[in-house]
């Protein structure tokens, strides 16, 4: 079994115990990603179109770094802290994703680790 770790060196992955990604053999699953910064907060506070964009931007580049694409995505997961925020982030997901339309899940929540952050996603990716 081929395992990888996949680090962004963000500030929260070695305090909490975690890797960006981790890709075995032909899967890899990318963790909770934000846009937070190096202080740990947003770097587009306010602007949930831009964290979606940002957030995904840093999820697929975690891709990239294990070999995969985006065509490769069967499963993502958006989380938002606003319901007015939905269909803007569901936006973004379209942008990025609509020729490979994975199973996707987006559901509101109370809160993420900083209040400047408003959207989290996740990825889960398949090779053939």
């Amino acid at each position: 079994m081929d395992r990888r770790r996949i680090t962004s060196g963000g500030p929260y992955e070695a305090r909490y115990g975690y890797s960006r990604a981790i890709a075995v053999d032909d899967g890899c699953w990318v963790a909770g990603t934000t846009d937070a910064g190096a202080d740990g907060t947003s770097m587009h506070a306010g602007d949930a179109r831009a964290q979606a964009r940002t957030a995904f931007g840093i999820a697929i580049g975690a891709l990239g770094t294990a070999g995969f694409s985006v065509d490769d995505v069967v499963r993502t997961r958006m989380y938002i802290v606003r319901e007015a925020d939905a269909s803007i982030v569901a936006e973004v997901h379209g942008e990025l994703f609509g020729a490979v339309r994975p199973a996707s899940t987006l559901v509101r929540v109370a809160g993420l680790i900083d209040p400047s952050l408003l959207v989290e996603v996740e990825l889960e990716a398949r090779r053939d």
